[in-house]
């Protein structure tokens, strides 16, 4: 039985996930130097983890190898993410990263055996209208580049979370999330040199950072990346699925607020914006509260249905 403290910590875990952001803008080094440290130090820390709890490791050659491909997937994943937030604002790069739930909602269906859902095509076609709002107010092409690459993150996010929450139930959560930290490190790692003669002025890396540097990276991998993870899973198995994802809905409104009130970018902000995000975060809220009423009445056609049928119910 959940307890009101295990709710007060699933929001602060929200928090720390909408303070990401606000972290990658702090950080001066470039966006992927800062994606290959996170993830070389959450790997490791999560390395300990596992070998203090005596967790198992070895899952196979097989599964290694799909998980690392994964770990690729989630490097590029916060690649855009970090740069969107860079090259726009933090505000815009989570509106952007909201999408993910509608990228979930539409691909799923072609991962597993759940169908597709009519309210969940309304949900995405209403979020589109809200991004459309966004980007024809933004005259500035780096918001839109920033906004595009926040979107591309979201799909990012949507796909390894869908294959992710199929290999949970194979393999020890802790485990996996080790191995695509693993993953992320290495891919980021193997880009370097595409990325440094493509991407950067001078061809060669940027690792230059500053006391305070250290401090948000350290807040970012350790805190926001291996605490927020392990305890989000232990506190799922005291409450709801629904409730957790209820309460993640909650991230991009944590994050919006604290980018106010740490970068006051309230003030960079059109009325556009406003309404368009609007659009987007109710989309997203509504999504869980419509995906249980379709379950349910669903669950009442199967019991009574000639009750549903007659419009009855």
């Amino acid at each position: 039985m959940p307890r009101l403290k295990d709710f007060i910590e699933l929001h602060f875990i929200v928090l720390l996930w909408g303070f990401t952001a606000i972290l990658g803008k702090l950080i001066t080094i470039p966006a992927v130097e800062l994606v290959f440290l996170r993830t070389l130090i959450a790997a490791l820390a999560l390395g300990a983890i596992i070998y203090r709890r005596k967790t198992q490791f070895w899952l196979g050659r097989n599964n290694l190898f799909i998980i690392m491909g994964v770990g690729l997937m989630i490097s590029a994943h916060w690649i855009l993410f970090f740069a969107s937030a860079r090259i726009s604002s933090v505000s815009l790069c989570l509106v952007g990263m909201a999408t993910c739930s509608l990228w979930t909602a539409l691909l799923e269906p072609a991962f597993t055996s759940k169908k597709l859902k009519v309210h969940e095509i309304l949900l995405g076609l209403i979020i589109l209208m809200g991004l459309y709002i966004i980007f024809q107010a933004e005259t500035e092409f780096d918001n839109m580049l920033g906004i595009g690459m926040a979107v591309g993150s979201a799909l990012l996010g949507a796909i390894f979370t869908i294959i992710n929450a199929r290999l949970a139930k194979k393999h020890p959560s802790t485990t996996i999330t080790a191995y695509e930290m693993a993953g992320a490190c290495i891919g980021t790692a193997l880009f370097f040199p595409i990325y440094a003669d493509l991407f950067t002025e001078t061809g060669t890396l940027n690792f230059t950072m500053n006391g305070m540097d250290w401090v948000y990276l350290l807040l970012l991998a350790v805190v926001c990346t291996v605490y927020a993870y392990t305890a989000s899973v232990r506190l799922m198995q005291k409450i709801s699925a629904y409730t957790v994802n209820l309460t993640v809905n909650m991230e991009p409104i944590y994050g919006i607020l604290l980018a106010w009130i740490i970068f006051n970018e309230n003030e960079q902000m059109t009325s556009n914006f406003y309404i368009g995000a609007t659009i987007i975060l109710l989309s997203v809220f509504i999504h869980p509260v419509l995906d249980t009423y379709s379950e349910r009445r669903k669950k009442l056609k199967q019991t009574f249905p000639e009750k549903v049928v007659a419009g009855k119910d």
